[in-house]
């Protein structure tokens, strides 16, 4: 968001230049600064100074007229995940999780309308896209995103569905408001989600809510290939192992 609404103490380069730096994850290829300016929608003179300001500071590199990224870049998101309580909590359980099921989990967390990965334990790649901390997907077809999605009120989740785009990423993708905010529902009521590739064809996936002090926080999961996992023994046996680990890290009290 780069309008300050009347606010004396944003920095609007800050948030330019975070804009610019923060669309080379959503590209995930070399940009240009044509390229920077669409996904942006600022002016390629103010892309420019940032990327150039990027490339001093050692943030990025310039290689003909393409500009990458440089390993620098990594302290930026290391530094949350180094002093999150619950990124750093999660993740020896994460692994623990992986090794019992020999499957694939993942703590997400909401923000600006999609789940943040802050902590994953993976045992092999089931999706074509690759999910790793610091990886965003949308709430509206992730078993994690309804888990976000069901703890809030029913008017935000309306507002929700009202600004986004919900695209059919399947023949299997729920996109029709109703049908999804009785989806979130059931999924408060059962406190817990299943999503049967709605995000991608062959993924299955259940999430449970981790809880703080004021209520949901984040969001607990395990992704399975459909070829190999039916919907029930989600229920049967990877859910059980979920709630546990879920309790365990809402012990700990997050805020």
């Amino acid at each position: 968001m780069l309008d300050a609404d009347g606010d004396p103490e944003f920095m609007t380069s800050l948030a330019k230049g975070l804009a610019v730096l923060r669309c080379f994850a959503d590209a995930q290829t070399p940009m240009t600064i044509a390229q920077a300016a669409k996904m942006t929608a600022l002016s390629r003179p103010s892309v420019k100074r940032c990327l150039h300001t990027l490339v001093r500071l050692g943030y990025a590199a310039l290689d003909g007229t393409r500009y990458t990224l440089r390993p620098k870049a990594l302290a930026l998101g290391y530094a949350y995940l180094s002093s999150s309580p619950l990124a750093i909590r999660a993740q020896p359980m994460l692994d623990q999780l992986r090794d019992e099921l020999h499957e694939s989990c993942s703590v997400g967390v909401l923000e600006e309308d999609e789940v943040y990965y802050v902590a994953r334990a993976e045992i092999s790649r089931i999706m074509s896209i690759a999910l790793r901390a610091g990886s965003r997907l949308p709430l509206y077809c992730t078993s994690m995103g309804r888990i976000l999605l069901a703890a809030q009120d029913r008017q935000s989740q309306i507002s929700y569905l009202r600004r986004t785009r919900l695209i059919a990423r399947t023949d299997y993708t729920c996109t029709q408001p109703s049908d999804l905010l009785e989806i979130l529902a059931s999924v408060a009521e059962e406190g817990y989600a299943i999503v049967d590739q709605e995000l991608e064809v062959g993924l299955r996936s259940v999430s449970v809510p981790i809880l703080g002090r004021r209520g949901v926080v984040a969001a607990l999961n395990i992704g399975t290939q459909a070829a190999r996992v039916p919907v029930t023994e989600l229920r049967t046996r990877y859910l059980p192992a979920l709630r546990r680990i879920a309790q365990e890290l809402t012990a700990v009290g997050f805020g």
